[in-house]
């Protein structure tokens, strides 16, 4: 019995990114700061650290998304921001640490979240934590495309 109470009690700690997701008014704003802030602590680390980071934000947030759903009996709960925190990573996969595209990746992920293009909407809809998860996927994939080509055609001085 208590080890239920526990694992529950995880789950919604890892779900919630410390708790993050509980803070009032926009808890998925707050989320992809987090993740921004995760991305600016471990992009120094090298390719293989990150690209195993957002591996495991994502593994985490399949384990413990339909797990917290479940437990509030509500739908993709607004509580749960791992989701943000995993989609920011993605947006700014590849992205040099300047402050000046963190903030833009910011910003775009924030709108393509909100707007939810083709085929996020969808995924949505999906119960459990394939639907948590698979639309900030699409947003953050989306945003860094978005970035790419930004960085391409134009030109950012490092901060």
């Amino acid at each position: 019995m208590k080890f239920g109470i526990l694992r529950d009690f995880l789950a919604k700690a890892i779900a919630s990114v410390i708790f993050i997701g509980y803070l009032p008014l926009v808890p998925g704003t707050f989320g992809s700061l987090a993740g921004a802030g995760l991305f600016y602590l471990i992009k120094g680390a090298g390719s293989p650290v990150y690209l195993i980071s957002i591996l495991c934000v994502m593994l985490l947030g399949l384990i413990t998304g339909g797990r917290v759903e479940k437990l509030l009996n509500k739908k993709d709960p607004g509580c749960i921001v791992i989701d943000e925190v995993m989609g920011m990573l993605i947006a700014l996969s590849f992205m040099p640490a300047d402050l000046k595209i963190i903030i833009l990746g910011f910003i775009i992920f924030r709108i393509l979240d909100t707007l939810k293009p083709y085929p996020a909407e969808r995924l949505q809809h999906i119960h459990g934590a394939l639907g948590i998860m698979g639309d900030d996927f699409v947003a953050g994939i989306y945003t860094n495309i978005v970035l790419q080509v930004i960085l391409k055609f134009a030109s950012f001085k490092a901060v």
